[in-house]
């Protein structure tokens, strides 16, 4: 069991964690470069965000939604 659990930590350590270990060393060199993982997260988001602002807009003008009280049922 101990084995397992040794190789489990293993795994962590020395191979899914490579990339932020080294993340963690160049942000003492460049602080762009090491936050550029969170730069692409925030690109991603924001396009994320405004293709839904978008689409909800699309859907609001063609009237589709219902805006009495009644549109849900736990609003009855």
């Amino acid at each position: 069991m101990k084995d397992f659990l040794d190789s489990i930590q293993y795994l962590f350590e020395h191979v899914l964690f490579l990339p932020l270990n080294w993340l963690r060393n160049v942000e003492l060199e460049n602080w762009w470069a090491a936050n550029a993982l969170n730069w692409i997260f925030i690109i991603i988001c924001m396009a994320a965000l405004v293709y839904w602002v978008m689409q909800l807009k699309k859907y609001n003008d063609a009237g589709e939604g219902g805006k009495d009280i009644s549109a849900h049922s736990f609003l009855k």
